[in-house]
């Protein structure tokens, strides 16, 4: 039980840093406009080493901000009650679940509509970042829902 909820607890934990590192840096894409070099994030965007922050309410950069910020919080949630292991695998894999409809919002509409709009472009590393913290948010959910389990198959078979 406790080998589950360590791998656990370090799996939260890394899930945690990779969703709070993703939203916050501004390397989601990366393309070429204009014969400069490009990059934006889910906060600001930079042209020719100037950087801006997005000040325009686009819908999809909202969604994919707030479940990004939903989802560091669950995260956190969870390994603050990495005692409670059924408690802890559900608020993680809640997490999950908003990691999983951030990126999801934010692939979808990227290759739909900027992914024509730029010819030259390619997602970058804070949007894998994004997608290796929803694995590791996942494993996390899945080792403390294993420890959840085994602890109660112990408590059955104890009580007997």
């Amino acid at each position: 039980m406790y080998s589950f909820m360590g791998g656990g607890l370090f799996c939260a934990i890394i899930g945690n840093i990779l969703i709070v590192v993703s939203t916050a840096t501004g390397y989601w894409m990366q393309y070429c406009l204009s014969g400069s070099y490009a990059h934006q994030g889910l906060w600001r965007y930079c042209m020719a080493n100037k950087c801006y922050m997005q000040t325009a309410s686009i819908a999809y950069w909202n969604a994919t901000r707030a479940f990004m910020i939903l989802s560091g919080m669950a995260c956190f949630a969870g390994i603050m009650r990495f005692s409670r292991s059924f408690a802890a695998g559900i608020m993680l894999l809640i997490s999950t679940l908003f990691v999983l409809l951030a990126m999801a919002i934010n692939t979808g509409v990227t290759l739909s509509f900027l992914g024509r709009r730029f010819g030259d472009w390619r997602f970058s590393w804070s949007y894998i970042l994004g997608w290796v913290a929803m694995l590791m948010t996942f494993f996390a959910g899945i080792f403390y829902m294993c420890a959840h389990r085994l602890y109660e198959s112990r408590r059955v078979v104890g009580s007997r």
